[in-house]
């Protein structure tokens, strides 16, 4: 059997499960997962190999009418996803409104790449409303082969995986056989750490925060790790502090905790909250954080 090597790409709305749905085909938790929209900000591969594979997965911010600088980078990662694929994977789930994003799907049936339309969340219907799902999908993106899916039930998610397998191009590995990712630890330390915020913080205040590792020392017994929360205005940052320092506290404990689990080793994390005044609309900043 010759080898197969291939970029997946995982696009479609906020909140329809990308993230989960990835971390699964991969068997990794390379992305984090809330119930919040805009979770997901960066491009993040997974890689997954067997002696004959390489499927290089993608996961991608939620494709939404960008408000500002940053939502215009996360598009643009939306965007040249479809243009490195070799697979088109689109997710959509049974809650949205068929057809949303009309122009991102316009993109998508202009692709000469497999399409592959996953609807998720069909425990969340029944029979025939899947099936009347399947046939307006149909119509909306003719050239794709549909697949309905439960990523909170695991099912047909096998059969997903089987299909990405077998329509991948032969091909020599892109990426060494052992890699898993092409992010640093680094990302995913501050993926945590932001990830905490999503769930600790309501309103606008995880919309408005960027983290920023600043140390990282990998001791004998112990890693230091320093962080910076970036904040876009004054008032968030003492809500992000808390009272006597009580929900930064909380913050880091929660994030320490999730961190060495990672790391399998003992951190010491301090956190710190900066004001970078409008952030998400200085281009400088966005670069700085990694936004290209």
């Amino acid at each position: 059997m010759k080898h197969k090597s291939g970029f997946v790409s995982i696009v479609g709305n906020p909140n329809v499960g990308k993230s989960t749905i990835s971390n699964m085909l991969t068997g990794e938790r390379l992305s984090i997962v809330t119930s919040k929209a805009q979770t997901t900000r960066h491009k993040i591969l997974g890689i997954v190999n067997d002696e004959n594979h390489q499927i290089v997965f993608t996961d991608t911010p939620g494709v939404l009418k960008p408000n500002y600088k940053l939502q215009e980078a996360m598009l643009k990662y939306s965007k040249s996803a479809l243009e490195e694929a070799d697979i088109i994977t689109y997710i959509t789930d049974t809650v949205e409104t068929p057809g949303k994003n009309e122009d991102f799907l316009t993109e998508i049936k202009k692709s000469k790449v497999p399409v592959i339309l996953v609807i998720n969340k069909i425990d969340l219907s029944s029979h025939q409303e899947i099936e009347k799902l399947i046939e307006t999908w149909k119509m909306l993106l003719p050239n794709s082969e549909i697949f309905p899916i439960s990523a909170l039930h695991k099912f047909n998610l096998d059969k997903l995986y089987e299909r990405i397998a077998e329509l991948i191009p032969e091909a020599p590995p892109f990426f060494d056989k052992t890699a898993l990712t092409d992010k640093p630890e680094k990302f995913f330390i501050s993926e945590i750490i932001r990830e905490k915020i999503l769930l600790y913080y309501k309103q606008e205040i995880p919309y408005s925060v960027e983290v920023e590792i600043e140390e990282y020392k990998e001791g004998q017994n112990i890693t230091e790790i320093s962080a910076i929360i970036h904040v876009a205005r004054e008032s968030q940052k003492g809500i992000l502090i808390g009272q006597k320092g009580k929900a930064l506290k909380k913050l880091g404990t929660e994030s320490r905790r999730t961190i060495q689990n990672f790391l399998e080793k003992k951190v010491h994390l301090n956190l710190f909250v900066k004001v970078s005044k409008n952030w998400r609309d200085t281009n400088n900043s966005l670069l700085n954080f990694g936004y290209k």
